[in-house]
């Protein structure tokens, strides 16, 4: 390597960019038409953010066409920080073509292409790396993007069939058979499958090779069983597993299932005769029966699998009506409790089979009624533990009265607090034994709550699991159940310390993140410089930059390994994290954060536009988990995630729809934009929109779209806020259309602002000859009349304060009171937003606006006197909170667990404390915050 060069690598590596870039201008100055220090120096400006610099260096580079491998992958990184994928594209692209017979090259450029899923392109420069360099697994590569561009949905219909026969093709012409490799074997039989032939696939993987394949490899071995499905080979399938489950003991769940799909296969086939069906199935019933009894006779307590499939057996017969003794299913769960009732799985296991009524359930509650709370053993402990479960799960209504619940979870305290004994000498990473009796007392109290609407019991759970979580201090289900509790307290700090407890990693920010991250904008207090949350969102958000970066060379070193069966899971995952619901959730809260925070500038709603478009075409895979969060509540009512969701209401796809909408419309009044501008400006590469056809659809035709199906997700408060930003649009929008300057003026600005920083044009930024001259022709027109804004704007400010006081002086949780209020200082922002262009005069003036400032300036005043009213309400309420009588209301609510129970009273009044302290902080923060941007605003 170059003396000159290795400081520039070695600042690099270690992030050193001020002195990489010192670096490479010492280099420049000598060797001023160096590619490789110039994309070395762009590479540095890329991680210091000082992207305008970097555009210039790379427009520069790309331009003189380089072909060396340093450069090159030097610019990889670089067009990757700036979301440029089809420049690199074309820039390994033209590197190839000057050499050709450089492997390596076309491998790179091979490479290229699959990161952005272009497999068309990646199918064409296979087929001439395999003719040319005789490789076979360039032949597989050409396979492999052959079916996943007949996959991809921008594929035509008539294409695909002759995409899938040509890797057929393709295959039966590779000089090695494929089953001389598991991956290349799976691919093969992948492609029959997706062509139809499944003959031809079910030679293949009963042949000899293809036996053993399937026996070792578990990925064919699920491939061989889905083969075998769509054959309708159900009854062999049956036959081959009794061989697997008798003769090689396999105890795999797959196998039993494939028994009991066989034994009802002739009842499940369409238009047959339903008693002859009824006739063969009894028989086999039967001999199905007959094998499972072995199987529990061979594996005692050593194996759970025998048991289930009666229990599984059972359940098919009575769906079928071919069940013969009615106390059948009762003895065999008794028989299962009785075995596996002191393991943590029993209570999930019977779980789909304990839906009984009338004597059913009378006979299998006087089994689980002998369970006493003997905490003697672990196995004991988990007996009553499971006991408890599966006699709540079959409570009635009438037996859910608050006295007998308090009752219930008055037990399971004194069992939990009875049963810490046998965990007391656990090490603090271990779980006690005896936590989901506190799980299920807290549920209980939740349940109090939800069916008298007081919220005492509220804090009996929290203290309850406060206490829990001292004794588990890894614990994820407790602190869930307290997230989700302290979130309807409006207790949103200590939610946060819970939820950094769990220690979230990874992907589990897309899966968990919702409990914490969900309207999260309600507990912000950006507006006073706490930006505690609005960092949760960016941290949390770290998953999907890194998904970006990342997954797409997971796919590449797949390619290069040809592990072809990992592929389509790599593609999936990277298009389920990129276009997250979740993702885009939290960015909806940062912006809605955001706002409140920072200054309304041109640069904030021009970046936050851009990026909400995009969104606005993705079409959404949610991936939130929400059956992680244990369930113990009776069947006949909510369950627990049901019943502790705030407003009942949980943000999903028409959520985000409709906040998308009201501010991508705010946004575009605000901003000085249009498509063409947009283009021009924009720096990476613009996402590809859904194949959803709504999104062909103009964009003003899509913002105006009103759908029930969303609205029906927004809370009744947010359902007004959605008619009053409407209606706010509708009003403004041909007054910021007349007023907004004309595209050559924004990009004349946009270059001008460029060339002052770098001291050099952007490439795309080059005027035409006539810039100065180019208009929109809207100032030949008459400006529009300017009318008086809809009473309902105006009206929407006195019905918050109206829904405020109601909600303020009845029984609602606090997160209801701080919904209404933050809800309130967003109308008041998004009136800033779309305000912003009137504010100087002499914009009204020019634009012939007369009396549009009166119009503002009343609503102004309207809405400053009713946030400033809220903000003094909620003020008031914070200095009742965090005192020695708001300590001993908590302390006196938690009664039940400290009279009946004898919960420590000193640990319940710490509690009290924190929770006091805490909703003291945010009333306190939101009331300060909604002042200080009246002032800002007013």
């Amino acid at each position: 390597m170059d003396r000159q060069i290795r400081p520039i690598y070695e600042a690099l590596d270690t992030n050193s960019n001020k002195s990489a870039i010192l670096a490479c201008n010492k280099v420049l100055k000598k060797q001023p038409n160096n590619l490789l220090v110039k994309a070395l120096k762009a590479l540095a400006l890329v991680r210091s953010q000082k992207v305008e610099e970097a555009l210039v260096l790379c427009d520069e580079v790309l331009a003189a066409k380089p072909a060396d491998e340093a450069t090159l992958a030097a610019m990889m990184h670089v067009l990757r920080g700036l979301g440029r994928h089809m420049d690199m594209v074309t820039m390994y692209d033209d590197a190839y073509k000057q050499q050709p017979a450089n492997e390596e090259l076309g491998t790179q450029t091979f490479f290229a292409n699959v990161r952005i899923g272009n497999w068309k392109a990646a199918q064409q420069i296979a087929t001439k790396m395999h003719k040319q360099f005789q490789d076979e697994h360039y032949l597989y590569w050409n396979v492999m993007s052959a079916l996943l561009q007949a996959k991809d949905p921008n594929t035509p219909e008539t294409l695909r069939p002759v995409l899938l026969k040509l890797a057929q093709r393709l295959v039966s012409q590779s000089p090695t058979p494929s089953y001389y490799n598991a991956d290349r074997f799976h691919l093969h039989v992948t492609v029959l499958k997706e062509l139809g032939l499944y003959d031809e696939a079910y030679e293949l993987i009963e042949s000899e090779a293809g036996k053993i394949i399937c026996s070792q490899f578990l990925m064919c071995e699920e491939l061989r069983r889905e083969i075998w499905k769509l054959k309708g080979l159900t009854k062999e399938a049956g036959e081959r597993a009794e061989q697997q489950i008798l003769e090689v003991k396999d105890r795999n769940w797959l196998e039993f299932l494939a028994v009991l799909d066989a034994t009802f296969a002739d009842l499940t086939v369409e238009g047959a005769d339903v008693e002859s069906a009824k006739g063969s199935s009894s028989e086999r019933i039967t001999q199905t029966r007959e094998l499972f009894g072995k199987v529990v006779e061979q594996d005692g307590v050593k194996d759970r699998s025998g048991h289930l499939a009666l229990l599984e057996l059972e359940k098919r017969c009575r769906h079928h009506g071919l069940a013969t003794d009615s106390t059948t299913l009762t003895s065999l769960l008794e028989s299962y409790f009785q075995h596996f009732g002191g393991k943590a799985c029993c209570f999930e296991d019977l779980k789909p089979y304990i839906e009984l009524e009338g004597e059913d359930l009378a006979t299998w509650t006087s089994v689980l009624e002998k369970q006493t709370a003997q905490a003697t053993s672990v196995p004991d402990l988990w007996r009553f533990i499971n006991a408890q479960k599966l006699l709540r799960y079959n409570l009635t209504e009438a037996q859910l009265t608050p006295e007998a619940e308090t009752q219930r979870a008055v037990q399971c305290l004194n069992a939990y607090l009875e049963g810490l004994h046998l965990g007391k000498d656990l090490p603090s990473y271990e779980l006690q034994p005896a936590d989901d009796l506190a799980v299920l007392a807290a549920q209980i109290f939740v349940n109090i709550w939800k069916r008298t609407g007081d919220q005492t019991p509220l804090y009996n759970a929290a203290a309850l699991l406060e206490y829990a979580t001292t004794k588990s201090k890894m614990s994820y289900q407790i602190r869930l159940h307290l997230i989700r509790i302290y979130r309807l307290l409006g207790l949103p700090s200590l939610a946060l310390e819970h939820y950094r407890g769990i220690n979230v990693k990874q992907v589990q920010n897309d899966t968990l993140s919702h409990f914490l991250l969900s309207r999260a904008s309600t507990f912000s207090l950006a507006a006073t410089g706490d930006i505690t949350y609005t960092n949760e969102c960016m941290e949390t958000s770290r998953i999907y930059v890194s998904n970006s970066e990342e997954t797409s060379e997971f796919i590449v070193r797949a390619f290069g390994g040809e592990k072809y069966s990992q592929i389509p899971d790599f593609i999936l995952f990277e298009e389920c994290l990129d276009n997250s619901l979740q993702r885009d959730l939290i960015k909806m809260e940062h912006v809605r954060m955001r706002i409140a925070h920072e200054a309304i500038n041109s640069e904030l709603v021009d970046m936050e536009l851009i990026e909400l478009k995009f969104i606005f075409d993705r079409l959404h895979h949610d991936n939130r988990d929400f059956s992680i969060l244990a369930n113990y509540q009776p069947r006949c009512g909510a369950s627990f995630i049901d019943q502790t969701e705030s407003l009942e209401k949980t943000p999903g796809f028409g959520w985000l729809w409709v906040f998308l909408k009201i501010y991508i419309k705010a946004f575009q009044l605000a901003s000085d934009l249009d498509d063409t501008v947009e283009d021009k400006l924009l720096i990476g590469d613009r996402p590809k929109p859904s194949n959803d056809p709504e999104t062909k659809l103009p964009l003003k035709e899509r913002l105006t779209k009103r759908k029930q199906e969303e609205i029906n997700e927004l809370s009744s408060d947010e359902a007004a806020f959605y008619d009053y930003a409407s209606a706010l649009s509708e009003w403004l929008t041909p007054y910021h259309d007349y007023a907004r300057p004309p595209p050559s003026v924004v990009l004349a600005e946009a270059a001008k602002l460029t060339e002052q920083k770098t001291g050099h044009t952007l490439k795309g930024l080059e005027l035409p000859p006539d810039a100065a001259t180019n208009g929109n022709g809207k100032k030949d027109e008459e400006p529009p009349a300017v009318v008086e804004p809809p009473a309902s704007i105006s009206k929407h400010f006195d019905d918050v304060l109206q829904r405020f006081k109601e909600v303020l002086d009845g029984k609602a949780v606090p997160f209801e009171l701080l919904h209404v209020v933050t809800l309130a200082q967003e109308a008041y922002l998004l009136f800033a937003i779309e305000t912003t262009r009137f504010k100087t005069a002499s914009v009204i003036k020019q634009n012939k606006f007369g009396g549009l400032s009166q119009h503002i300036k009343d609503i102004r005043n309207k809405s400053t006197a009713v946030i400033n009213e809220m903000s003094g309400a909620l003020l008031n309420r914070a200095e009742s909170e965090a005192t020695q009588e708001s300590r001993k209301a908590v302390i006196e609510a938690c009664k039940p667990i400290i009279h009946e129970s004898g919960l420590d009273h000193d640990f319940v009044l710490n509690v009290a404390k924190k929770i006091t302290d805490a909703r003291k902080q945010i009333y306190d923060g939101i009331g300060k915050g909604m002042a200080k941007l009246a002032k800002t605003y007013a």
